[in-house]
């Protein structure tokens, strides 16, 4: 891996699961990690439920959007984590690959995207602490 690995989070619509872990990823790493996330067939926007609970961490994602899934994004990446898109996905030797099995926020109630949000929190503090070596 490089000085800063860098991690790509992969989601069908890019409006949800991928946006919370790469926005989570981002805040807990303090740059100590580069993260991206792309979706497999981007939605036109982010989840409103999803803005909303992602706001109530401190997290702005308003200015954000969802972005295609391209094979430079993947070639790019050390690590790629996919949230429901699997087979996708391009596989390149030398990459490590995750599927983190999530519920889809898509036409959930806050309640339960926070829930999820909580849960993607969880996995992605334990990604930082194996990426980094201070943890």
């Amino acid at each position: 891996m490089k000085a800063v690995p860098e991690v790509l989070f992969v989601c069908v619509h890019n409006a949800g699961r991928s946006q919370m872990a790469a926005a989570l990823l981002s805040h807990h790493a303090g740059g100590r990690v580069l993260v991206r996330s792309a979706g497999s067939a981007p939605a036109d926007s982010i989840n409103p439920a999803v803005l909303q609970v992602m706001a109530e961490a401190g997290l702005d994602l308003s200015q954000e959007f969802p972005k295609p899934l391209t094979d430079e994004g993947v070639r790019a990446a050390d690590v790629v984590i996919t949230m429901g898109c699997g087979d996708v996905c391009p596989v390149y030797p030398g990459k490590r690959y995750e599927d983190w099995k999530l519920d889809d926020p898509h036409g959930q109630g806050v309640d339960s995207v926070r829930s999820i949000r909580d849960e993607i929190d969880r996995r992605v503090r334990r990604l930082i602490d194996q990426l980094t070596a201070d943890g």
